[in-house]
């Protein structure tokens, strides 16, 4: 919007994509939430079978992935052009983008490890809460590693994470009688 050579059609053009990203994400919320509804289904019915589960989630559709071959292995090429870095602790040289894959693939693991066992013990609104909190931080690293600019629009969606994870947890309703208490208490000299 901020660039002068752009005319009106190319501005109507950017917000449609933009608007089919949104659409896009509000669909991904969408069926994450059924999905976790479908697995609370499922546990309930089958038992708590967290790793069996993260397995099947996982294994099913790697298949899948040879559709993408020729796209993995170009993109495997450039991952080996990119520049050399050296493992801290293991002394190990690398190409900086296979460790960054690593790395990524490390903490993804860790994370839905987590996520699937919470499953087992936490209703899906919760698991939905958590990873959601999770995708933010995650957010927030990569603004900071990055260095990328902290816009109005990032404040506004950190406002509207906290705002939502404050109602879930129902603060509001357990800070009424804490501040009704602490205005009956007369004032200590």
């Amino acid at each position: 919007a901020s660039d002068s050579s752009l005319n009106e059609e190319d501005g109507l053009q950017m917000f449609l994509w933009w608007m089919l990203g949104i659409a896009a994400l509000t669909f991904a919320l969408l069926m994450s939430a059924r999905m976790g509804i479908f697995q609370e289904t499922l546990y309930k019915r089958f038992g708590k079978h967290s790793k069996e589960a993260l397995f099947y989630n996982h294994a099913l559709p790697l298949p899948g992935f040879l559709l993408l071959a020729p796209n993995i292995y170009q993109h495997a090429i450039l991952f080996s052009q990119s520049e050399p870095f050296q493992v801290p602790l293991l002394g190990l040289t690398l190409p900086i983008m296979w460790f960054y894959l690593f790395m990524n693939v490390l903490t993804q693991y860790v994370c839905i490890r987590g996520v699937f066992t919470l499953t087992t013990e936490c209703p899906s609104l919760t698991v939905t809460l958590v990873v959601t909190l999770r995708k933010f931080l995650s957010l927030i690293f990569s603004i900071l590693y990055f260095h990328n600019p902290f816009t109005a629009w990032h404040w506004l969606g950190t406002a509207l994470v906290f705002l939502g994870t404050l109602m879930y947890t129902e603060v509001w309703n357990s800070l009424g009688p804490f501040l009704a208490r602490c205005r009956r208490r007369p004032k200590e000299e």
